[in-house]
C-alpha cells in the first residue's frame, strides 16, 4: 500500500462566498503585493500559500486607524470562517486588540507581511450563514484577508514572515494600487533569454548587469556589462574583471555576440584611497551609447573603477568615460570606439552623499537645447571625516548639466543633495526617454530584496514633465504574468516602443542557484489615458 502525504501549509485554503453589504469597499484577490487598504500604499509582501488566491476586502487605512470607520457588514453565503490579519504592535490603539469576546482563533502567526506596518497574525472567526456586522464593539486598523468554509481545517503554524516595518518607506507597486497602471504587463519570455551555455557566452562565468539595449532599423544592440571574471577564480572576481560586449537581435530573445568593446584590466588597488597608484580602469561598467545628430556618431559613456580586494564595496571611485565611434552615421553603432577623455570623476565638487562608490553610474539625455544627466553615487559617507573607508548604505542619484553631450558636465545646485522624490535611498542606473506627450521617464533598477536588503525587488519608473523634477517611483511586479525564473531582480536596459503603445524591455536579474546572472525580455502596454492623467498631476 503507497501513502501520500501532502503539506497542509502549501495547500491553499478553499475560499467560501461572501458579499460587502451597504458598502463601497472593493475586494482584492489575496496574493503578493495585493493592496489592503484604500488611500495607502500598504501592499502585501510576503503571504502565506494557505492564504493565496482568497478575496480579502480593501478597507480604508485613516477611518479604522482613527476609529471612524462605520460598521462592517458581510453576508455570508454558507456558515464560513472569516480570516482577519491582526497588527502586532499592542497597546496602540491605531491596531485592532483581539479580545476573548471576539472569539477567534489563532491560525497563522506571522502569516503575512505589509510593508510598512507591524508583524501580522491571522485569526479566524466563525460565523454562520447570514448577515453580521464584523467586531462592532473594536476598534482600530485589521486586515480582512478572506473567508473560507466552515469544514476548512486551518492548522496552526507559525509562517514566520518578517516584520513589515523593515520595508520603509512604502513604495507603489503598479497595478496594486489605488491609481490605474500607466503600463499593462502583457508578457513576455517565461525563461531567460540568454543563460549560462548559450552562444557567445563562452568565458562569461558571471553573467551580466546593467549597460544599454537600443534599436537600430529592425536590430537591437545590446551592450552589457559582462561579469567575465577568470577560470579556478572564485566569483567575486566575476565583478572585477569586466567586459563591454555587443550584441544583436532581431526579436530581443534571440542573441549573437558580436564583439567586445571594452576589457577592463582586474587589478586590485595598492591602496585604500582614491590614489594614481591605483589601476583606475580594473573594472568597468554601466556603457550607455548615445547618438548624438549634431556629430552623426555613435558616442558611449561608461564607468570605471577602482577595485580594493578587502574593503566593502570592492568598486570604489568611479569615474565616468566619454568614447566615440570611429565609424560614422547611426549605422557605426558598432564601432570600434575610441575613448575621448573622462567627463565626470570625484573631485573638488564632490560630495559626502556620492560614497565610496561614486562617481557610479552617467546617462545624458536633452532637455530644450540643454542637456541633463543622472549621476549617481553609493556607500554615502556621512561626512568627510568617514573618508576614505567608513561608508554606510544607499545608491542615490542626482542631476549634471551641460550645454553639450561633450560637456564640460558640472553637478547640478553643486550637488549638495541627492534626488529623494523617485525613492529616498535607492535608485540605480536610470535610463531616460519620453513618451508620446512629451512626458520624461526614468526606468531603473529598484533594489534587491536580498542580501539583508527590504527593497521592491522589481523595475521601477519615475516620471518628469520638466525633465528635472522627478516624481514618485512605480514599480513593475512582472512575475503576475511572466514565470518568475529569477530570485533578485536587477537593472531595465531599455524601454524602447514597438508601435501600437507595446514597449519591450530587455532586464538583468539574478537565479541564486547559478554563478551566472541571465537577462529576461518582458512586454509592456502604454495607457495613453493614464499617461494624460500624469501629465496634467506633474507639477
Amino acid at each position: 500500500m503507497c501513502f501520500t502525504f501532502v503539506n497542509a501549509q502549501n495547500i491553499a485554503w478553499q475560499s467560501a462566498s461572501f458579499e460587502v453589504v451597504k458598502s463601497n469597499y472593493k475586494t482584492f484577490k489575496t496574493t503578493q503585493y495585493a493592496h489592503v487598504f484604500s488611500n495607502s500604499k500598504n501592499n502585501i509582501v510576503r503571504l502565506a500559500p494557505e492564504l493565496d488566491g482568497l478575496r480579502g476586502i480593501e478597507l480604508p487605512l485613516d477611518s479604522y486607524k482613527n476609529g471612524t470607520n462605520a460598521p462592517l457588514k458581510l453576508k455570508f453565503k454558507e456558515n464560513a470562517q472569516l480570516l482577519i490579519g491582526v497588527f502586532q504592535e499592542k497597546e496602540n490603539k491605531d491596531y485592532l486588540q483581539i479580545a476573548p469576546a471576539d472569539k477567534a482563533k489563532l491560525v497563522l502567526e506571522n502569516g503575512l507581511t505589509v510593508m510598512g506596518l507591524p508583524p501580522v497574525n491571522v485569526y479566524a472567526i466563525a460565523f454562520a450563514k447570514g448577515t453580521h456586522t464584523i467586531l462592532p464593539n473594536s476598534k482600530g486598523l485589521f486586515v480582512v484577508l478572506g473567508v473560507v468554509k466552515s469544514n476548512q481545517n486551518l492548522v496552526y503554524r507559525n509562517a514566520e514572515f518578517p516584520d513589515g516595518k523593515l520595508w520603509n518607506p512604502t513604495f507603489i507597486v503598479e497595478g496594486f494600487s489605488d491609481e490605474k497602471p500607466l503600463f499593462e504587463i502583457i508578457g513576455g519570455e517565461n525563461k531567460p533569454v540568454i543563460d549560462e551555455g548559450f552562444p557567445g557566452t563562452e568565458g562569461i562565468q558571471g553573467g551580466f548587469e546593467g549597460g544599454r539595449v537600443v534599436k537600430v532599423g529592425d536590430t537591437y544592440h545590446m551592450f552589457p556589462t559582462e561579469r567575465a571574471g577568470e577560470k579556478g577564480v572564485e566569483m567575486y572576481y566575476d565583478r572585477v574583471k569586466t567586459k563591454i560586449g555587443h550584441w544583436t537581435s532581431k526579436d530581443a530573445i534571440h542573441w549573437k555576440r558580436e564583439s567586445t568593446i571594452l576589457q577592463a584590466s582586474g587589478t586590485y588597488a595598492v591602496t585604500e584611497d582614491d590614489n594614481p597608484m591605483n589601476d583606475r580602469r580594473a573594472a568597468i561598467w554601466s556603457y550607455m551609447p548615445v547618438f548624438s545628430k549634431k556629430e552623426n556618431k555613435w558616442y558611449g559613456y561608461y564607468l570605471a573603477y577602482t577595485v580594493h580586494k578587502e574593503i566593502e564595496p570592492n568598486h570604489s571611485f568611479g569615474r565616468i568615460w566619454r568614447c566615440e565611434s570611429t565609424v560614422a552615421g547611426i549605422d557605426g553603432i558598432a564601432g570600434p570606439y575610441k575613448d575621448i577623455g573622462i567627463i565626470m570623476e570625484p573631485g573638488l565638487d564632490s560630495q559626502p552623499w556620492e560614497g565610496r562608490q561614486g562617481v557610479a553610474s552617467f546617462f545624458p539625455y536633452p532637455v530644450g537645447d540643454k542637456y541633463f544627466g543622472f549621476y549617481s553615487g553609493a556607500y554615502p559617507f556621512a561626512s568627510w571625516a568617514d573618508y576614505p573607508k567608513k561608508s554606510g548604505k544607499g545608491w542615490f542619484v542626482a542631476l549634471a548639466e551641460s550645454n553639450s553631450l561633450e560637456g564640460p558636465w558640472t553637478r547640478l545646485n553643486k550637488g549638495l543633495e541627492p534626488i529623494k522624490t523617485i525613492h529616498p535611498m535607492f535608485v540605480e542606473n536610470p535610463i531616460v526617454s519620453q513618451l508620446p506627450n512629451g512626458l520624461y521617464i526614468a526606468i531603473f533598477d529598484g533594489g534587491p530584496d536580498g542580501w539583508g536588503h527590504h527593497l521592491p525587488n522589481m523595475m521601477g519608473y519615475s516620471l518628469s514633465k520638466d525633465g528635472v523634477n522627478w516624481s514618485e517611483a512605480h514599480y513593475w511586479p512582472i512575475e503576475t504574468k511572466v514565470d518568475k525564473w529569477w530570485d533578485i531582480m536587477r537593472t531595465p536596459l531599455c524601454l524602447i516602443p514597438e508601435g501600437n503603445d507595446v514597449y519591450t524591455i530587455v532586464y538583468n536579474a539574478i537565479d541564486l542557484k547559478k554563478r551566472f546572472h541571465p537577462t529576461g525580455m518582458v512586454k509592456l502596454k502604454l495607457n495613453r489615458e493614464v499617461m494624460e492623467q500624469r501629465l496634467k498631476e506633474l507639477k
